[in-house]
């Protein structure tokens, strides 16, 4: 998979991925705002293991390479059974990328691929509560705040909101 973008471009993962994701994810700050399935620090050697796992089908993850370097990644989980025209959106880009609409773009294009390629009518996010920069990323790539989910997750050892936001293709869907 290749979307070429203004700025950047997101395409399918390779094993030569593995040094420049280990060297933009080992920062706090990138850590601090993911699930804690994300290692910190991270090593060439989660790199790998993540690029094996994100190569099995069906792919849906992605590198975000600028200058034919992988510097973040994004991806998507598919619902299943009555959630299976669903799915739920994550991403992240090494903070010497942040401020300079990446991601929105990079969201945008993702979400709708994910929306075509698997025939989705939902894509959401749950950003903690203090990510308001990823709050304005989703908000900028057309998702809708939906709601607030109170001590929803923890994190770093703290009990933290996060917030419910969502892409959605027929707003009349339903009975």
């Amino acid at each position: 998979m290749r979307i070429q973008l203004e700025q950047c471009e997101v395409r399918s993962l390779c094993c030569e991925d593995a040094e420049s994701l280990a060297l933009h994810a080992n920062n706090r700050n990138v850590w601090i705002n993911l699930r804690d399935a994300f290692p910190h620090p991270y090593s060439r050697t989660d790199a790998e293991a993540f690029i094996e796992r994100c190569l099995q089908p069906p792919e849906t993850t992605f590198a975000i390479a600028v200058e034919a370097q992988a510097v973040g990644a994004i991806g998507f989980l598919p619902g299943k059974d009555v959630e299976r025209l669903s799915a739920e959106i994550g991403y992240w880009i090494g903070e010497s990328f942040w401020n300079r609409g990446i991601m929105t773009r990079v969201v945008a294009a993702v979400t709708e691929f994910a929306m075509r390629e698997h025939e989705l009518t939902r894509v959401y996010a749950t950003p903690f509560g203090w990510n308001e920069a990823s709050a304005r990323v989703l908000e900028k790539a057309g998702y809708v705040l939906e709601g607030v989910m109170r001590g929803g997750a923890i994190k770093d050892g703290k009990v933290v909101d996060k917030y419910l936001y969502a892409y959605v293709r027929d707003s009349n869907a339903g009975p």
